[in-house]
């Protein structure tokens, strides 16, 4: 029994995003977070849901902000002995988590017809010397 770790409380994982996400919403009201543990309690995922109008300045430019919250709460799981899963829902009629949202918004392909075009390759006009003497 040496080997055991020893038992800690359960860290307030529900807290910790809060008290990281709040400071960038406009309205606390529509923050909802909902914390699960696996049956071992290894693993814990979060999930968390705000409005739409303040994804962009909870994730931030690049996804900076998002991914500073992920690195704090898995040192904070890590300390504990844990592993964290940060899932974010918005407000959107389809209810998609933020990477599968991201991931249908890329670009549409071209289609076939848009990819056969031939593009006009640039035209090199040579100078003759006797114009250049005329100037």
């Amino acid at each position: 029994m040496a080997n055991q770790r020893p038992k800690t409380k359960m860290t307030d994982y529900a807290g910790l995003v809060r008290f990281l996400i709040e400071p960038f919403l406009e309205s606390t009201d529509n923050l909802s977070i909902d914390c699960e543990t696996s049956s071992n309690a290894a693993k814990v995922w979060i999930r968390v849901a705000f409005e739409g109008e303040d994804k962009g300045r909870v994730f931030g430019r690049g996804g900076r902000n998002i991914q500073a919250i992920r690195t704090v709460l898995a040192a904070a799981a890590a300390c504990s002995g844990h592993s964290a899963h940060l899932d974010i829902y918005g407000s959107q009629p389809s209810n998609n988590s933020f990477d599968e949202v991201a991931q249908s918004a890329e670009p549409p392909r071209r289609s076939r017809e848009q990819q056969r075009e031939p593009i006009a390759k640039p035209t090199l006009k040579l100078r003759s010397r006797d114009s250049e003497r005329d100037i």
